[in-house]
């Protein structure tokens, strides 16, 4: 956010309940209903005839400040471009009839037409005036799409997150940015490609890694959101990478990379492996005595045990009938 533009903070605020100004605006509907009549009928009483009317205008215009709310639902009540706080307890209200209704207020007929789907020439955003400024404070859940990017070593992968957020402060989402709806997908896409280039798809042990450190690269995506999204109110409650892949046209290159990889591994391991069971069969036969062995029969033995223990073909021995020198 920048020095000159000032955050705005949420203020909860209390109206009226809904059911008590209903049961009282039809009181004095009745009233004035029959206070009209009887002006009507004594023709001389003029100005019981002109009070009928106002009161009959002022409830009519009384009838906007009805509305209802709906669990993890709010309403941000604005009076001519002033904020004056936010209801979060769901139910039947009442409010002052002329708080907006929302960005780019429509008129009362036009309300409806839009409600319906009818356009006046109006932006995309007058669309959403008969919401009355309602903000949904429910989780939701943003399924990204399939983003190709580069990785930390210049790699080109494909890369895509899910990333559930909700609306924690309802001033910010409504005043500090443009659209928060269409906020969140724009910074999430921007923070996922950032993320991709300082890491890389897979490497060597320690270090971390889109692949292996899921984990790890799901907390800092979660904190780099929190960071941008925080300006528009919005909370992130998780963010986990969904999809993770080579693009096409390296996917076979590093597939045979990794098998290579695989492969050297796996060997070191049966090397590892062989040596140490030929110790072990070397000194157990000097410590037992079975036999005697001078250096070049005993780099014999080892030949013949590393070729039996690391061949990947199974092993035809050869059966000595002479003597061990013969």
């Amino acid at each position: 956010m920048s020095a000159n533009q000032a955050v705005n903070q949420e203020r909860v605020v209390k109206v009226w309940n809904g059911g008590a100004v209903l049961a009282l605006w039809i009181v004095l509907l009745l009233a004035d209903a029959g206070l009209l009549v009887f002006s009507v009928v004594e023709n001389e009483l003029v100005w019981e005839r002109f009070c009928s009317v106002l009161v009959l205008i002022a409830l009519i215009v009384s009838m906007k400040g009805f509305f209802t709310l709906q669990p993890n639902e709010a309403r941000v009540l604005v009076l001519f471009g002033s904020y004056k706080g936010t209801v979060r307890a769901s139910g039947f209200h009442w409010g002052n009839p002329f708080y907006t209704n929302g960005p780019g207020q429509l008129s009362w007929g036009m309300s409806a037409a839009v409600n319906k789907g009818l356009s006046f020439g109006g932006s995309a955003a007058d669309g959403k005036a008969a919401r009355r400024n309602k903000i949904s404070l429910r989780a939701r859940t943003l399924n990204g799409d399939t983003l190709k990017v580069n990785d930390k070593r210049g790699n080109p992968i494909e890369i895509a997150a899910v990333v559930v957020w909700r609306v924690q402060d309802t001033a910010q989402a409504m005043f500090d940015v443009d659209d928060y709806e269409n906020y969140v997908p724009t910074q999430s896409e921007s923070a996922l490609r950032h993320l991709a280039s300082l890491y890389a798809y897979d490497g060597d042990t320690g270090e971390i890694t889109l692949r292996t450190n899921v984990d790890e690269v799901s907390g800092a995506l979660r904190g780099e959101l929190q960071e941008r999204l925080g300006k528009a109110g919005v909370v992130v409650d998780e963010a986990r990478l969904t999809h993770l892949a080579y693009a096409p046209e390296i996917a076979q290159v590093m597939l045979r990379s990794q098998q290579a990889e695989a492969v050297i591994s796996a060997r070191q391991k049966i090397v590892h492996g062989a040596v140490s069971m030929v110790e072990m069969a070397l000194k157990q036969l000097a410590e037992k005595d079975v036999v005697q062995l001078d250096d070049e029969r005993r780099a014999a033995m080892v030949s013949n045990l590393m070729v039996v223990l690391c061949s990947e073909s199974e092993v035809h021995p050869v059966v000595n009938t002479g003597t061990l020198y013969h």
